[in-house]
């Protein structure tokens, strides 16, 4: 098993404050829009998203990485104690990964009209972002990393590698056993990632043998994997029909 390491971030003079929290439905523009831009619009005809159609990612395995704005700065008396934030560096994090701290942190109207903020959609932007899915790697549970993607404007800042130390730590405390992705080895290498117990693994597309690489977080727990990588999250059309089930009937009334 590969120990996690924790990458160091490059401090520069330029370098913006920026939170890493759960994903939530308002980032999901931005993620898209930042998701084009950082691997072009046929992105959606790439093989690793055959791993993700119509699936959902795995439960609090998605991550968003946001740059502070104006009512990041809104005094922080307006957060619960227990949703405080933890600071290293430049770098945030939350033991929740829902980050719900009042308004102090977020695109809240409400917030920003308490405090007299006029343009509240400045207050954060996304600048990165990262999801973790549910495979089998020919019969072994795992996860398949991706996309992770950073903007241009926040490169060479240390979101990408934060982001990964968070995603990975989040897998490894939630039970996951291994991490699979496609991607350079140079790069990935600094988390673990290897090609050592991937070689027998394939993908259902054309992809490069050496770029699919795998970390263990559990000692042994790729050990023999072979056959192909399918995808077993839950899916997206289930999870609407089972909450439109749940959803409370309109009472009839009368006129």
């Amino acid at each position: 098993m590969t120990k996690l390491r924790k990458t160091p971030v490059a401090l520069t003079p330029n370098a913006a404050p920026f939170a890493i929290r759960g994903e939530r439905g308002s980032d999901v523009a931005a993620r898209e829009a930042l998701l084009d831009l950082a691997f072009g619009a046929n992105r959606q005809t790439r093989t690793c998203q055959r791993l993700r159609d119509g699936r959902t990612p795995a439960a609090g395995l998605a991550f968003s990485a946001v740059r502070e704005g104006l009512l990041s700065r809104i005094r922080s008396s307006q957060c619960l104690p227990q949703d405080r934030e933890r600071t290293s560096n430049s770098i945030r994090t939350t033991a929740d990964s829902g980050f719900t701290c009042g308004d102090s942190f977020g695109n809240s109207p409400e917030g920003a009209r308490r405090e007299g903020v006029g343009n509240f959609r400045n207050a954060t932007r996304l600048v990165g972002t990262v999801r973790l899915w549910h495979v089998s790697a020919g019969g072994i549970p795992a996860l398949m990393l991706g996309p992770l993607a950073v903007g241009d404007t926040c490169r060479k800042l240390g979101v990408g590698a934060a982001l990964m130390d968070h995603a990975l730590a989040a897998a490894k405390a939630r039970g996951h056993r291994a991490v699979i992705l496609l991607g350079d080895a140079p790069y990935y290498a600094r988390f673990g990632f290897s090609a050592a117990k991937t070689g027998e693994l394939s993908l259902p597309g054309p992809f490069e043998p050496e770029r699919l690489l795998g970390l263990e977080l559990s000692e042994g727990a790729l050990d023999g994997a072979w056959g192909m990588i399918v995808p077993t999250g839950a899916s997206v059309l289930k999870i609407k029909a089972a909450r439109a089930r749940k959803a409370p009937h309109a009472v009839p009334q009368a006129a």
